[in-house]
């Protein structure tokens, strides 16, 4: 499927005369994978966990946000593809617009796909999540380590297809959990969701 292909629910759903969020191009970015984590404070407060695969973002709300703690089992709910570009993004989006709202990039970096089959063998990454489970290492400038995405409910019989986000560790491990998201800041820009909105930055 073609990337103009892969984003048209995500234009879809914007009027790019309106908000300040990428159309996005094709280009691809760098010779590793990216992976950003926003927070969006919209109709609902929550985050968005974002992979690069191939010329697009794959992207899942996670409305308690990532964690470090292995003991923790994240919500993760898929959302359309976005662009790559979008891994910049940050800034107000207009009310009335999809997803209206403030949004601040809190942690951004670059991912190491390590999916493998039953024999060791590598497998590619977007395989790994087409078939609901997917393992990675995360290097960011505050998410590290090994963590999974796995399917637990498809979307069949009118349910919404849902997912777990959980970082890998030994039993009895425990990391910081997730930083309040009202005080967090943007590894970006320093300011948090509260002076974005004071500044006005519409996106």
């Amino acid at each position: 499927m073609g990337e103009n292909d892969r984003l048209r629910d995500y234009r879809g759903k914007r009027d790019f005369g309106r908000t300040r969020e990428p159309q996005g191009s094709a280009e691809t970015s760098g010779a590793q994978p990216r992976f950003v984590v926003q927070i969006h404070d919209a109709r609902t407060l929550h985050f968005d966990f974002r992979l690069q695969v191939d010329d697009v973002l794959k992207s899942w709300s996670v409305p308690k946000g990532p964690s470090d703690d292995p003991q923790d089992k994240r919500l993760a709910m898929p959302t359309e593809d976005h662009p790559l570009e979008y891994e910049d993004f940050e800034g107000v989006i207009p009310r009335g617009e999809y997803g209206g709202g403030t949004v601040i990039v809190w942690d951004i970096g670059t991912y190491e796909p390590l999916s493998h089959d039953r024999k060791g063998r590598p497998v590619d990454f977007g395989e790994s999540i087409e078939r609901g489970h997917a393992t990675f290492r995360l290097s960011g400038s505050k998410l590290h380590g090994e963590y999974a995405l796995t399917r637990f409910r498809d979307g069949l019989d009118g349910e919404r297809e849902a997912w777990l986000l959980v970082k890998a560790g030994k039993g009895g491990a425990h990391g910081h959990g997730t930083p309040d998201p009202y005080r967090a800041r943007s590894v970006r820009t320093g300011r948090t969701l509260g002076q974005v909105a004071a500044d006005g930055d519409e996106g």
